[in-house]
């Protein structure tokens, strides 16, 4: 029996780990104004390769000019929390 698995699994095993951005940017109809975005995804600290190509496609395809970027960033497997098991697990 083949299980497919999940891009996102997959990621996390190459030591991906989940990025949130809080992007801060100026309306453009309203450039007093601010508003917020969130962003998240599968990332690479502490470079950010994605979210570095996501603000480089904000600021040269859309028109509300950046503020500030707020990141957070978390690893949800370790490499101390994942270990290949030999044998079968049955589940009820």
């Amino acid at each position: 029996m083949v299980t497919a698995v999940s891009r996102d699994f997959r990621l996390q095993m190459d030591g991906y780990g989940l990025t949130t951005a809080e992007i801060h940017y100026h309306m453009p109809d309203y450039p007093n104004l601010l508003q917020l975005y969130v962003w998240q995804e599968y990332d690479l600290a502490p470079d950010f390769p994605e979210l570095k190509g996501f603000l480089g496609y904000w600021e040269s395809e859309l028109d509300g000019a950046l503020h500030s970027v707020r990141v957070a960033h978390h690893r949800l497997i370790t490499p101390s929390e994942w270990r290949a098991v030999d044998g079968i697990v049955a589940i009820h």
